[in-house]
């Protein structure tokens, strides 16, 4: 990665400006990190599109939403939560949570706000996107669940809400797996002008600071994510099936409001909500994820991600990177279901 890109991570380097630069000097310290490109698996072979459905979806009352969500394996095994990003859905696991379930976890995959079947139990309430606000969600599905602690995993959106719960709550938290790494951002972070082939690859963020950018995708927002799967997975063959099956997640009649809130909430351009304040203060100064943690990345990644370089040093426990090879892309539990599962199942054994 150029040293340009290792900037670009604006949603996700809220690793504010000191780490950067010690990044760029060489000063990043790796000492406590184990770096493998991949482990052999203990895992049956997994071939992607295996599966194509969760069966019957199960919904539950959680916080401000009624959240849908997919569940496997046996109700009183060790809790795995799985969580997807944009623009994609539940179906990102659709392969790993029967191999999870068969090695005994309870495995749990839910729809975030603004995806599937997931709604807000009350009209008035702000269909807010800010960062802190979708970990609060998946507390709040805890809960609900009577699940006390679990090890949580996950990719782009997903990614940056297990770190999330992993600084703030890491009680609740027996270890972690989190594609592209350590990607708790700040409004201050995303102020930050970048040099222009990062800020290229950030295209879809401005565009959705407009309002034609609102309308926009609001018209095409099934084009659109295809657009963005494309791109950032190049080397993924997916069929139309596979797209469209999580494409259905995005007809959800709050998917715009909250993705757009989302991505202008990191600029600065939209507010996020006071009670909320007291998490987004604590996140914005960086703080080091102490649980047991993987992080992988795909060697075909298309979407901008930071280098393992400028966020080995934020994870203070036993701590992995791995490299999955193979033309691997941006969605990495559906490209590459084996890894992902092996991490989850490998990180469960860290002490």
């Amino acid at each position: 990665m150029s040293e340009e890109i290792n900037y670009d991570r604006r949603r996700f380097l809220g690793t504010a400006a000191m780490t950067i630069a010690a990044a760029q000097l060489g000063m990043i310290g790796w000492a406590n990190a184990q770096f493998s490109e991949t482990k052999p698996a203990d895992l049956p072979t997994i071939k992607p599109g295996t599966n194509t459905s969760f069966g019957s979806l199960k919904q539950i009352n959680a916080g401000v939403l009624n959240v849908g969500y997919g569940e496997a394996g046996p109700a009183d095994g060790p809790a795995v939560v799985l969580l997807h990003g944009w623009p994609y859905d539940i179906h990102s696991y659709v392969d790993v949570a029967p191999e999870l379930a068969s090695a005994g976890y309870r495995v749990i995959v839910p729809y975030l706000r603004g995806y599937g079947t997931t709604r807000f139990l009350s009209g008035e309430t702000f269909r807010n996107g800010q960062q802190s606000v979708v970990a609060v969600d998946i507390i709040a599905l805890m809960d609900a669940l009577k699940i006390e602690k679990a090890t949580i995993a996950g990719y782009d959106w997903g990614a940056r809400t297990v770190n999330i719960i992993a600084a703030l709550w890491p009680e609740r938290c027996k270890a972690m797996v989190s594609v592209s790494g350590y990607l708790i951002g700040s409004q201050d972070a995303g102020k930050v002008p970048l040099p222009p082939r990062a800020e290229f690859q950030w295209w879809y963020q401005f565009y959705f600071a407009t309002e034609r950018g609102r309308a926009g995708y609001e018209k095409y927002r099934h084009d659109f994510s295809k657009l963005i799967w494309q791109l950032a997975s190049p080397k993924w063959n997916f069929s139309d099936a596979t797209f469209d099956r999580s494409a259905a997640a995005f007809d959800n009649p709050d998917h715009v409001s909250i993705v757009i809130h989302n991505y202008r909430w990191r600029l600065g351009l939209a507010e996020g909500e006071p009670h909320y304040d007291k998490f987004e203060k604590r996140l914005a100064e960086s703080p080091v994820i102490t649980v047991p943690t993987i992080t992988l990345e795909g060697d075909a990644n298309g979407a901008p991600h930071p280098n393992p370089a400028a966020y080995a040093k934020k994870f203070s426990g036993r701590y992995e990177q791995r490299l999955i090879k193979g033309g691997i892309g941006h969605n990495l539990p559906q490209e590459a279901p084996e890894a992902f599962a092996q991490a989850v199942i490998d990180v469960d054994g860290f002490k």
